[in-house]
């Protein structure tokens, strides 16, 4: 037993809400784990893949309904800003900044309408387009923002930014750029400061003047999807070579070194007791190993999660996978059957 597309687009539509909203996982499922945490919110950046990887399989009902819940619900999109993540009904449940979901938001637009942008369209990208630039100081970011794992925090006097947001930024303003050519122009920029930051060494995943250089699997992310470098680039290869060094064991692929969230929540604590590798982060190497010309490459990586199927008689993928019968994860959760769905029609 294997998941299949199919199965892959029935969770990601399971997860899409009347209202337009799209959650990470839907734990009303009568399959959803008890004692895990609780992914029934939105965050912008799961639904920005998860609308890409539903184009990618023909199911192009979901995401206008979801742009458009971003443009009427999602509190502080009218400022151009996005948050870690929001209750289904608009309200910001955590304040942390979150700005490569601006960029992830605005690749998944150009995805989706491929520069043929109906009116509502245009409002949303031009305000989550000024949100970049609005925080944007030249070389860094003017206000606190948080990584994307919601774990760590740059700050504006130590001129630090989160490699992937900036990379997402980037792509995304490219992507605008379809709307007014001041977005290309700011994108140019950011590109350059980023490349001069980790020209000497892939595993700066905060630069500044206090650089956090420990290993992170989203710098996967410069190379597909947001492209600051190309797939079969010596650039390239050496952010996988840093990836596949530190952070893979058996074509499992985990976030960081000593990652210790495990979803595991009870008694209203979060139990971290250490993680395990991430499918979504599976398919993701997938993807960029399918790109860089190394399809057999790529079949191990995909291999690794299917095998957890075949084991587990299941399709429903879950956030992480555990060598042990005590942790459980959140399953399913819709990226990583986006991310499978994405990896499936990769070339």
């Amino acid at each position: 037993m294997r998941t299949t597309s199919t199965t892959s687009l029935e969770v990601i539509k399971d997860c899409c809400l009347v209202n337009g909203a799209i959650v990470a996982a839907n734990s009303d499922r009568e399959d959803y784990p008890c004692d895990v945490q609780n992914y029934r919110y939105v965050w912008p950046r799961d639904a920005a893949y998860i609308c890409v990887a539903a184009d990618r399989a023909g199911e192009h009902s979901i995401q206008e309904n979801f742009y458009r819940w971003l443009i009427n619900r999602a509190e502080g999109s009218d400022a151009g800003l996005l948050y870690q993540n929001y209750y289904t009904n608009g309200p910001k449940r955590w304040l942390g900044l979150q700005i490569d979901q601006n960029g992830s938001i605005l690749w998944s637009i150009h995805e989706h309408f491929k520069g043929k942008y109906p009116d509502y369209a245009k409002e949303l990208i031009i305000k989550l387009a000024d949100g970049i630039l609005g925080l944007w100081s030249g070389d860094h970011f003017n206000q606190i923002t948080q990584d994307l794992w919601e774990e760590r925090f740059t700050y504006p006097e130590l001129k630090q930014y989160h490699t992937y947001s900036l990379a997402s930024c980037i792509k995304g303003l490219e992507c605008a750029s379809d709307v007014s050519t001041k977005y290309s122009e700011t994108a140019k920029e950011m590109k350059n400061v980023l490349i001069q930051a980790i020209a000497h060494d892939k595993s700066i995943r905060t630069p500044g003047k206090l650089p956090d250089m420990t290993p992170d699997a989203s710098m996967l992310g410069l190379i597909w999807p947001f492209g600051i470098y190309e797939p079969k680039s010596s650039e390239s290869g050496k952010i996988i070579e840093m990836v596949e060094k530190n952070l893979v064991k058996d074509y499992g692929v985990y976030r960081y070194p000593y990652d210790s969230y495990c979803g595991y929540r009870k008694y209203g604590i979060d139990g971290r007791r250490g993680s395990g590798p991430w499918p979504l982060l599976g398919f993701w190497m997938g993807i960029i190993q399918k790109l860089a010309g190394r399809p057999e490459k790529a079949k191990k990586y995909a291999d690794f999660v299917y095998q957890y199927c075949q084991k587990n008689q299941t399709e429903l993928l879950p956030e992480q996978i555990f060598d042990n019968t005590i942790q459980k994860s959140v399953r399913p959760l819709a990226w990583s059957h986006a991310m499978h769905i994405l990896y499936e029609n990769s070339a």
